[in-house]
């Protein structure tokens, strides 16, 4: 079974930084794509940044320059260094991994972490 587990989220002042962690365990030797997505009150959840197994990015124009994803493939991690963070990065930050690899077999669906609260405030 496939899970994933975001960490780091919290409270921080508006300019400041918070780095997240989400760790994949279930038996799993490799995942193609990793991302961070993030989900505000009232508004559809939305990609702020992906990365392949082999290193390629992509990046919401609202993170472009503050954020910057990287991954751990001996460790099935993804992070997500947040800087400059302002009032409107405020939302629950979910992680997704897709196409999974384990010992038994490949799988195409998608899993999501259960989020994790990042809250900019003064």
């Amino acid at each position: 079974q496939v899970q994933l587990v975001e960490s780091g989220g919290g409270l921080v002042q508006p300019g400041g930084s918070l780095r997240l962690s989400c760790a994949a365990s279930g038996s799993i030797v490799s995942i193609n794509r990793m991302g961070w997505y993030r989900q505000a009150p009232g508004k559809q959840r939305e990609l702020v940044a992906a990365i392949t197994s082999g290193g390629g990015t992509n990046y919401a124009d609202s993170v472009k320059g503050r954020f910057t994803i990287s991954r751990d493939n001996a460790k099935n991690t993804v992070y997500l260094q947040m800087n400059s963070l302002k009032p409107e990065d405020t939302a629950v930050y979910y992680c997704k991994g897709s196409g999974v690899r384990t010992l038994e077999r490949y799988y195409g669906m998608d899993y999501w972490g259960k989020g994790i609260l990042v809250t900019v405030s003064s």
